[in-house]
């Protein structure tokens, strides 16, 4: 059985992170590259981070250029834009505890996708980029599976 969230098709998603400098930078870039006339699409982090070399260089492997990103908490999202969003989803903790709480103030669904962070990992050059790798193929997959609907709506 789908959740409620599942059930609407979202027109603005935000994702969030810890820092927004590794996984919300790159799940914003794979769903906007997937859809980019049908959603509106943004990341931000619960505090503010440098965005990380490593997610870059994973990205541009899949054509996608983020070296331009610059990491926002949801507090420069708010200031900047609003947080108008129907969909927010969480890929740490700490940025799933932040999303519940605004939905005291904001009517958007979140969804949880718990998502290992890669800047622990230890080894070579290669080992790290691994990592990264594997983080963006799950982040891939799921946003395919979970916006598989977009595509049929907006096709």
């Amino acid at each position: 059985m789908e959740s409620p969230s599942r059930a609407r098709t979202p027109q603005a998603v935000l994702f969030a992170c810890g820092l927004n400098s590794v996984r919300s930078p790159m799940a914003e870039s794979l769903l906007q590259r997937m859809f980019p006339h049908a959603l509106y699409v943004k990341s931000a982090g619960v505090r503010k981070g440098e965005l990380d070399p490593f997610a870059v260089a994973v990205m541009a492997e899949l054509g996608q250029d983020i070296s331009g990103h610059k990491p926002m908490t949801f507090e420069d999202l708010e200031d900047w834009e609003g947080l108008n969003f129907d969909l927010i989803i969480t890929l740490s903790p700490e940025a799933h505890h932040k999303a519940l709480a605004l939905t005291h103030t904001i009517a958007a669904d979140v969804e949880y996708w718990p998502t290992p962070d890669p800047t622990g990992t230890e080894g070579s050059r290669e080992q790290k980029l691994e990592a990264y790798r594997e983080v963006c193929d799950g982040l891939l997959l799921r946003i395919r599976r979970r916006f598989s609907k977009v595509s049929a709506a907006s096709g």
